[in-house]
């Protein structure tokens, strides 16, 4: 039986021009000429870089000491 692949999400270029273009204010020739990797490295400059995800025991813990709902102890 083969197993299902899911496809990699496509590369955000919308987010990736608005990001060249408008935040580090680069010309067209300058940021065609960035490489991904140079990309990434000025956006973890100016937005910190990617967490790790939560562990699902983490998401649970939070989860508990934050509920959504207060309960009822009526």
């Amino acid at each position: 039986m083969e197993s299902a692949r899911s496809s990699p999400a496509p590369f955000p270029w919308d987010e990736a021009m608005a990001f060249g273009f408008g935040v580090l204010r680069r010309s067209s020739r300058e940021f065609w000429a960035m490489t991904p990797r140079e990309l990434a490295s000025a956006a973890g400059a100016i937005f910190g870089e990617p967490r790790e995800p939560f562990a699902r025991s983490t998401l649970v813990a939070l989860m508990r000491a934050f509920p959504d709902k207060q309960e009822n102890s009526a």
